[in-house]
C-alpha cells in the first residue's frame, strides 16, 4: 500500500492527467450535453439508450455464439454459450423493434428492486435499536417502497423521471470534470513556465565555470 501511494507515483499520475487535461474536459462537455438532452428531450434520450442497449446485446450475442462454435470445435462445453448468444440476440431484437416495451420492462425491474430493497430495509429497522437510527432506516425503506409502487403504477412517467435524474447526475458530473480540466490545465501551464526558469538557472553556473576556466587559461 505504501508503494502504491508513494509521492513518485502520485506525481507521475498528476503529470499524466495534466498533460491530458483536454480529454477530461471533453468528457465533461459530453456529460453536460447528455444531461441537457435527458432534461430537455427525455424521449429522445430514452430511445437513444434503448438503441444503444440493443446494439450491445446484438454484438454480445454474436460474440457468444461464435465462442460457442469455437468451443464445440475444440470439444468443450458449448451449450450455455450458444444459449446465452440466442437470448442476447432476442433481447437486442426486441429492444430494437419494440423500444417502448423495453423501457417499461426496465422501469418495472427498477420498481421491483426498489420495493424489495425497501422491504428489507424495514425488516432491518425492526432489529435496530432506536438510538442507533432505527427511524432513519425505516424512513429510507418506506421511501424506497413508495418509489417502487409509484413506478409500478405509472411506468411511463417513471421512465421520464428516471431520465431526468440521470440527466441531472450527468450535468453535475460533467461540470465537476470541467472544473477539474481547467485546474489540470492551470497546473500544466504552471509547470511549463517553471521548466524554462529552472533550465536557465541551471545553465548560469555552467557559464560561470566556463568563464573562469577561460580566464585561468589566459
Amino acid at each position: 500500500m505504501a508503494a502504491s501511494t508513494s509521492p513518485e507515483r502520485l506525481d507521475a499520475l498528476s503529470e499524466v492527467l495534466a498533460e491530458n487535461w483536454w480529454a477530461v474536459g471533453l468528457r465533461g462537455l459530453f456529460g453536460v450535453a447528455f444531461g441537457l438532452i435527458c432534461l430537455l428531450v427525455p424521449a429522445a434520450a430514452i430511445l437513444g439508450l434503448i438503441l444503444l442497449f440493443s446494439a450491445y446485446m446484438l454484438v454480445d450475442g454474436v460474440l457468444a455464439i461464435v465462442s460457442g462454435i469455437k468451443a464445440a470445435r475444440n470439444g468443450e462445453r458449448w451449450g450455455l454459450l450458444i444459449l446465452e448468444g440466442v437470448v442476447d440476440l432476442c433481447a437486442g431484437v426486441i429492444a430494437f423493434l419494440w423500444p417502448a416495451i423495453t423501457t417499461v420492462a426496465f422501469v418495472i425491474l427498477v420498481a421491483v428492486w426498489a420495493v424489495i430493497s425497501g422491504a428489507l430495509m424495514l425488516i432491518a429497522a425492526l432489529t435496530l435499536k432506536i438510538d442507533h437510527g432505527r427511524w432513519w432506516l425505516a424512513l429510507g425503506g418506506i421511501a424506497s417502497v413508495i418509489f417502487g409502487v409509484v413506478l409500478l403504477i405509472a411506468p411511463v412517467v417513471g421512465a421520464v423521471v428516471l431520465t431526468w435524474w440521470l440527466g441531472a447526475y450527468a450535468i453535475v458530473f460533467g461540470i465537476m470534470l470541467l472544473v477539474l480540466a481547467f485546474q489540470l490545465h492551470g497546473k500544466k501551464e504552471e509547470r511549463q513556465t517553471k521548466t524554462p526558469a529552472a533550465r536557465s538557472s541551471a545553465r548560469a553556473p555552467a557559464k560561470k565555470k566556463t568563464t573562469r576556466a577561460a580566464a585561468k587559461k589566459a
